[in-house]
């Protein structure tokens, strides 16, 4: 039998774990969109919005993207080094999610 998705892990540091019931790490397991021949950061970003933010999502993002002040590592890369929105992720990446704002 064919996977249906892509296992992902994802890390959320520096307050964001806290949209996320208080949990940092998540194993998760990523449907693919009809048609699609991998999955890239902008429909796990999509992804995360549905299924794993639970309150207040626009402290995590705009539009399709991060918030400005989230830093976003695969496999401990930047990003934006990688393609941003078209990072393309594959079976077992690591995707870190920090947020550099912080409340005084």
């Amino acid at each position: 039998m064919e996977p249906c998705g892509t296992l992902i892990l994802l890390n959320f540091n520096g307050g964001l774990e806290l949209l996320c019931r208080s949990t940092k790490v998540h194993h998760v397991d990523v449907e693919l969109k009809p048609g699609a021949d991998g999955l890239i950061m902008k429909d796990l970003l999509c992804w995360i919005r549905t299924n794993l933010i639970k309150e207040r999502p626009e402290m995590f993002m705009k539009g399709d993207s991060v918030r400005p002040g989230v830093l976003v590592l695969v496999n401990d890369c930047d990003w934006e080094l990688s393609g941003n929105l078209d990072t393309r992720l594959e079976e077992k990446d690591e995707v870190v999610f920090i947020s550099t704002l912080h409340g005084g």
